[in-house]
Parts: structure tokens; C-alpha cells; sequence
């Protein structure tokens, strides 16, 4: 309840002007569209490209047309988690209502399969009603997975017996995990105060058939799942969430200037079915700073996320690790749970520049840390793990910001990959 000490409310005893309030209102409105429609009119996308090819002699059409928000490509990505992948995605975005400082609502869908046998699906949301009274995040995912597992901690030697030695996997010998992998995950937040939210939610992660290619019982996985009462075969992990969050940023796409910042308890419970119970405590932290009022796509841009084991367990899988943010995007230079523990957080730097005038073409260069504790004593913060790389950028979409992105990234233990996405990592 204490949450709720912080809201104001405003009588006003005055409203013979309210008339001239909503003209003046509209008139401020109407002046921010058209300044941003003659903003897109001087960039040029992957729809201005089509429309050269196809038709390099028509003559612009005199009205102006509000430009799509939905973009649909074929999904080929590579990179070291996932092998070569083919599919379609779509993304779509747009502002709901009519005031113009109603944040861009965004959504996305996938269907994919790779040269490592894995089949994804998944729809996600981030939406806000008009006004942001009200936003919605959500996702579905199903999937059949294979999993790199590269040992628990963040690659340091314990010492001590063999299976500290395996659990930990100094080395970062890579083993594969099978599994059959259902989420279904939504938060509701309410505006409180300008920019400030309160949410509650709901998150069901099941994972069925897991199997491993390596038969041994000495596996991280098998020695974790067995030391902390967890199935071998088959985990729930279903919870509920609470959150903090307040905004600023621009756009959700890719944003030119702002702060996120949401954190929050996820309370897993057997009487959600889940296999244990649980409690973390999660941060997600990203600020971005335009450093051209000219060129507002000059961007240096910070993120943190971290979370953090208070009480309970939680299965292997699902540990909190490189790339197990909400977005998957993390810890570029290394596959998918490459570092994890039960204590783990992330940081990265990236500097986005313009290459070409009209936009069509940038640049991004990047650099991230990350750290986690481990069941031999290591402490989160006591050793870090770092990786960098840079990228070019293609823009997709005007109307929503949507870019291309193609990174190249380096990490330790000569991890390194080609990473393919659609908008921007954070």
C-alpha cells in the first residue's frame, strides 16, 4: 500500500479558459506533427529504396501520407546461440490516440528455425494507452530449443573436487541442452504520476524433455538440478511479479534521449505449480544522451540490468545470465547463458552515429561487462567478463525508428559472433 502514498491529486476552482486550454493544446499538437513529419521527409528508409527501384520516374505524390508503422522482413540472423536461421518477423509500432506525447507502442512475432535444430516462435508487446495511463508489456514464446551450457559462475576456478571443477567449467567447455520451452508472461502498469508506474504480472516458464548430449552424470546442469532438488527431465517455474517503473525515453524503438528504469520483486510459488519457490529482486536500468540538437541520432547510450537471488531456488535454466534479460539482447561476444549465477549483472556502453545524411546508413561501436557469484565462494562484482564489437545499422522504418542492425562482437575464451536483429539492443 505504501506505494500509493505518492499519488497528488489537483482541484482547480477556475474553468472559463478551459475553451482557449484545449485550443492552444490542439494548435501545440498540430505544430509537433508537422515538425516530425518534415523531420522523416529528409530521411531515407528501406521503403524509399523499394519504391526507387520499382518506380524510379514516379513523381511525389503532393499530400503528405502518414507513413506505415509496420514492417515485415524474412528473419535471417546468425550468431553463436542459434546457428544460421530462416524465418519471417514482423514489427509494428504506433502512437495510440492523439496526444502527441503518448509513447510509441510497439509489437512483434517471429517464426524461425536454425541449423541447430531449434524452432521458435513468439509474439511480444509494449504498449501505452493513449496519454500513458495505462501500459501493457507482454510476451508468448514457444519453442524448441537447443541450449549452449557453458557452466555456472563467471569462469573462474574453484578448485576443490571434481564436481566444483564441473559445475564452475573454467574452461567454458560448451555442452547442449534439448528442451521443449513454453513462456507466457504479461504486467499491467498504471500511471501513478507523470512518468512514474506501479505494475503487477503474472510469468510461466515450463521446460519439458530436456536432454543432454553429454550422457554423464557429472554435467553442470545434472549436478546443479540434483544439488537443488530440481527434476532432471522437466521444471515449472511460474511466478508472480511487481514492479516499479519511470520513463522518459523518446521512443521505444530507439530511443535519442530519456531514461527506463524498472525494478522489481518476481515471487515464484508452488502454489503457482511452480517447482520451487523463490524470490528475486531484478533492476533494468538505460539513459540516453543526444550529444547533437543538429543530428539528434549522435547518441551515447548506458544500460544495466541485474538480478538477484533473495531466497529459494531457481532451476538452472533459468538463472539470471548473459542474454537472459527480457529482450534476449545482452552480452553481445557470447552465446546465451555463457556467464550465469544466481546473482548476476550486466553493463553496457554504445555510441550511435549517423554515416550518411539522409539517415539510411549508421554506425554503433560497443563495450559491456558482466559479473556474477558462483557456489565456490566467487561474490557478484568480485570478477568480471567483457566483451565489445561494432555494427552497422540500416533504417528499416522512419515512422517508428526501426533499424536493421548487423554486429560483429569479441568476447573472452575466443568467444565471438555476427549478430542480425531488428531495432536497436537497448
Amino acid at each position: 500500500m505504501f506505494l500509493f502514498t505518492g499519488i497528488h491529486y489537483g482541484a482547480y476552482s477556475q474553468v472559463t479558459t478551459a475553451a482557449d486550454s484545449l485550443k492552444a493544446a490542439s494548435l501545440r499538437a498540430d505544430s509537433i506533427r508537422v515538425k516530425q513529419a518534415a523531420a522523416l521527409s529528409k530521411q531515407f528508409d528501406f521503403g524509399d529504396l523499394i519504391r526507387d527501384i520499382l518506380h524510379p520516374n514516379k513523381v511525389p505524390d503532393s499530400t503528405r501520407k502518414k507513413p506505415s508503422g509496420i514492417t515485415i522482413v524474412p528473419n535471417i540472423a546468425s550468431n553463436p546461440t542459434i546457428g544460421s536461421q530462416l524465418g519471417i518477423k514482423a514489427v509494428a509500432g504506433r502512437k495510440l490516440g492523439n496526444d502527441p506525447n503518448t509513447l510509441l507502442s510497439v509489437a512483434a512475432t517471429s517464426a524461425s528455425i536454425t541449423t541447430k535444430g531449434i524452432i521458435y516462435f513468439y509474439v511480444n508487446h509494449n504498449i501505452y494507452t493513449p496519454g500513458n495511463k495505462w501500459n501493457f508489456q507482454g510476451n508468448f514464446v514457444v519453442a524448441k530449443t537447443v541450449t549452449p551450457d557453458e557452466g555456472l559462475g563467471i569462469g573462474r576456478n574453484p578448485g576443490g573436487s571434481e564436481t566444483d571443477q564441473v559445475l564452475a567449467n573454467p574452461e567454458r567447455k560448451a555442452r547442449a541442452l534439448n528442451s521443449i520451452y513454453l513462456n507466457l508472461r504479461e504486467k499491467v502498469y498504471k500511471e501513478i504520476q507523470k512518468n512514474l508506474y506501479v505494475g503487477v504480472g503474472a510469468s510461466f516458464d515450463i521446460r519439458t524433455k530436456i536432454k543432454q548430449r553429454d550422457t554423464s552424470n557429472l554435467t553442470p546442469y545434472n549436478i546443479y538440478s540434483d544439488e537443488h532438488g530440481f527434476k532432471r527431465g522437466d521444471y515449472r517455474a511460474d511466478g508472480l511479479l511487481f514492479n516499479l517503473q519511470y520513463t522518459t525515453r523518446d521512443n521505444q524503438n530507439r530511443a535519442y534521449k530519456g531514461i527506463y528504469v524498472d525494478a522489481g520483486f518476481r515471487v515464484n510459488s508452488t502454489l503457482l505449480a511452480s517447482s520451487k519457490s523463490s524470490v528475486q529482486f531484478t533492476t533494468d536500468f538505460r539513459k540516453y544522451f543526444s550529444l547533437s540538437a543538429e543530428n539528434p541520432e549522435h547518441v551515447l547510450a548506458f544500460w544495466n540490468w541485474g538480478s538477484y537471488l533473495i531466497s529459494g531456488n531457481v532451476p538452472y535454466l533459468e538463472l539470471p545470465g548473459t542474454s537472459k534479460d527480457g529482450t534476449f539482447r545482452s552480452g553481445r561476444g557470447y552465446t546465451s547463458g555463457y556467464f550465469k549465477g544466481t546473482k548476476y549483472n550486466y553493463s553496457e556502453v554504445e555510441y550511435r552515429f549517423p554515416i550518411l545524411a539522409n539517415k539510411f546508413v549508421s554506425g554503433v561501436t560497443f563495450a559491456n561487462a558482466q559479473t556474477a557469484n558462483d557456489e565456490a565462494g566467487t561474490k557478484i562484482f568480485e570478477h568480471f567478463q567483457y566483451g565489445y564489437g561494432a555494427g552497422l545499422r540500416l533504417l528499416f522504418n522512419k515512422a517508428t525508428r526501426t533499424n536493421l542492425c548487423l554486429d560483429y562482437a569479441f568476447g573472452n575464451y575466443n568467444s565471438h559472433g555476427f549478430f542480425l536483429n531488428l531495432n536497436e539492443t537497448f
